[in-house]
């Protein structure tokens, strides 16, 4: 699962956005956003020779499009000591998340909503507008820009034929409570689940565990064999109870730019 992931996702990712870009240039393979989506380094096959080499063309080549960027470390990536050295070269390490996967076939998809909950999927700029909502709640105002950017991306990817993306949102009432969405990696066994989020006031009442389901019935309902997601230490148990196995652990390293 880890070779499939590494070659299929990693070392080719597609653009979401019209004006966005994929770079391949020797042992790297970066992600450009000009719409204020996410920018960086996905993948990198380098070694003790032309590590800090290739680290500095990165920072360059950021400095000259002026973009905040980020290098998305796997636990795998080498050389060993690549986490230091990108930290010698100025980038910071944000909190570590763990690469875990799961067969789609091997999940529980009928997982209903818990008493009072409703899901709804996400198919208009009301809907997108609202999951937008959510994120800002639970990860807070200085999440905002990227959030905002999150929806113009999940848009794009909603409009596309075939769609690249899909989304819901639990309700109560007429009041959002929790939202994630699922991204489809078209022309590769994977879908992933990003920006699962639960308001405070409705966590462990099983939410969570069904918009985990209901994402996983999409991926499956598309012919996904893998759903893949980042974890943060409050969500793993949950997954992993769900069965999905942890393959590696991700670490974004961020830079300001240029002037950073």
């Amino acid at each position: 699962m880890l070779a499939a992931f590494d070659a299929q996702v990693r070392r080719r990712p597609e653009a979401v956005e019209p004006r966005d870009r994929v770079e391949c240039e020797g042992p790297v393979v970066r992600c450009v956003s000009a719409a204020g989506g996410w920018s960086g380094v996905i993948w990198s096959g380098l070694d003790d020779r032309n590590a800090d080499t290739v680290i500095a063309e990165q920072i360059g080549r950021f400095a000259e499009l002026s973009l905040a960027w980020e290098w998305k470390y796997y636990s795998y990536d080498r050389p060993a000591d690549l986490p230091r050295r990108l930290i010698a070269a100025g980038l910071r390490p944000e909190p570590t998340e763990a690469l875990l996967v799961a067969e789609v076939a091997n999940l529980a998809l009928d997982t209903p909503a818990p008493a009072g909950v409703r899901l709804h999927e996400v198919v208009d700029e009301g809907g997108v507008a609202a999951l937008v909502h959510v994120h800002d709640e639970v990860f807070g105002a200085e999440h905002a820009a990227p959030n905002a950017a999150l929806g113009r991306s999940l848009m794009a990817g909603l409009e596309r034929e075939p769609a690249t993306a899909a989304a819901v949102i639990a309700t109560a009432g007429e009041l959002p409570v929790a939202a994630g969405r699922v991204e489809f990696h078209l022309g590769t066994d994977f879908a992933s689940l990003w920006g699962g989020g639960t308001l405070p006031a409705w966590r462990h009442r099983g939410v969570f565990h069904s918009l985990v389901a209901h994402r996983a019935a999409l991926a499956a309902a598309k012919g996904f064999r893998y759903l893949q997601v980042d974890a943060s230490a409050e969500s793993r148990p949950i997954l992993e109870s769900l069965g999905f196995v942890e393959l590696a652990t991700t670490t974004p390293f961020t830079h300001p730019g240029a002037g950073g």
